[in-house]
């Protein structure tokens, strides 16, 4: 089994955090097995906790270590761990690729991952907490929002440099035990409804970047799926939910490389390339290939839209799946660079799914 290094000696623990850690160890020892080995997220949620208190609580499936800094600065040390599983998800489905973080930026408040196997976008104005996690023989970095969500994670495999993970968490070790305390997530105050579809209409059309798309939500102070519903079905139209799988077939079948999105409140993560490997597991839609995994709970998905927006590259078309909420669950484009045109095969795939004709 891998170590973390040692917990430092001079680690203080205030009188609340010990009832805190106490509490919840407590409840944790009265659980029974099949539920002690869920995952992390659903064993917080169990027990009444965000998965940072969980992380903190430092039940015996795990250890942890605070680190002290800004998660920025600390995520911008992660290319030194070289080869790693980036781990990034949301309430419904699980993005996972293996590869090295390289050409990290995170000097301002959106950071950057351009490598050709992880590829990122981090907003780091809602990270908060970041531990150095040991939970079964596993070493990882784990970053939490202001909510204790955890908004990425950073897994060592057999292929990472374990000297430089140890060196970094010693780097940043806190010598001050930590209880995450929750804050609410701000409103989204953006509406539900679109007050001027013709004029919605006007500035997607306008559209020539897929960039553009959501400053042009902050214009118009609407939700992305209200704006979906709204701009009419030669723009969005709404397609079967099975279409997901449909599409993962085919595209596993022909070799077809694509793009898939994966965010919550703080990060993107991205997969660009072509999938092999398919398979249903109860509720869950798996992409199980060596780089990359994709787990969606298709129980979750409320609705499935194909999405068409105009570039100066030609017409750009995504299969986006949303929740009951209106959230966006994940997101599929056909893979291309800037200045690209979109893939034939992607756009014939997901034109043959549509009811009606859309723009081109």
């Amino acid at each position: 089994m891998l170590e973390l290094i040692d917990i430092p000696a001079s680690t203080s623990v205030r009188p609340d955090h010990e009832q805190n850690i106490a509490a919840v160890r407590e409840a944790y020892a009265r659980l029974d097995e099949a539920t002690c080995n869920k995952r992390a997220r659903d064993l917080a949620t169990i027990l009444g906790l965000t998965e940072a208190q969980w992380v903190a609580a430092q039940c015996e499936v795990i250890r942890s270590i605070p680190l002290a800094g800004s998660p920025a600065e600390i995520f911008s040390h992660v290319g030194r761990l070289g080869e790693a599983m980036a781990l990034t998800r949301n309430d419904f489905c699980v993005h996972e690729r293996h590869g090295k973080y390289l050409h990290v930026k995170a000097d301002s408040p959106v950071g950057l991952v351009l490598g050709p196997d992880i590829d990122l976008r981090m907003f780091f104005s809602s990270w908060r907490h970041v531990w150095a996690v040991e939970e079964k023989g596993r070493c990882s970095l784990q970053f939490f929002d202001t909510t204790g969500a955890a908004v990425h994670k950073i897994y060592c495999t057999d292929k990472s440099n374990i000297a430089e993970y140890l060196a970094l968490v010693n780097e940043f070790a806190s010598g001050d035990s930590v209880w995450p305390v929750a804050e609410p997530s701000a409103p989204d105050l953006a509406t539900d409804r679109v007050e001027d579809v013709p004029a919605l209409r006007e500035a997607w059309l306008a559209m020539g970047d897929t960039h553009e798309f959501f400053p042009l939500l902050q214009r118009f102070n609407v939700k992305r799926i209200a704006a979906v519903r709204a701009v009419g079905p030669d723009l969005a139209q709404c397609v079967a939910n099975d279409a997901v799988e449909t599409m993962l077939h085919a595209v596993a079948q022909n070799a077809l490389p694509m793009m898939c999105f994966v965010a919550n409140r703080g990060m993107v993560q991205i997969h660009t390339g072509p999938v092999k490997r398919i398979r249903r597991a109860g509720p869950w839609l798996n992409v199980l290939d060596p780089a990359f995994n994709l787990h969606l709970d298709v129980t979750q998905v409320a609705s499935t839209w194909v999405v068409n927006k105009p570039s100066r590259d030609g017409w750009i078309t995504s299969l986006e799946l949303y929740a009951d909420s209106g959230e966006l669950i994940v997101q599929f484009f056909g893979a291309r660079k800037p200045g690209s045109p979109e893939l034939t095969e992607w756009r014939e795939l997901l034109l043959g799914m549509c009811p009606e004709q859309l723009a081109q």
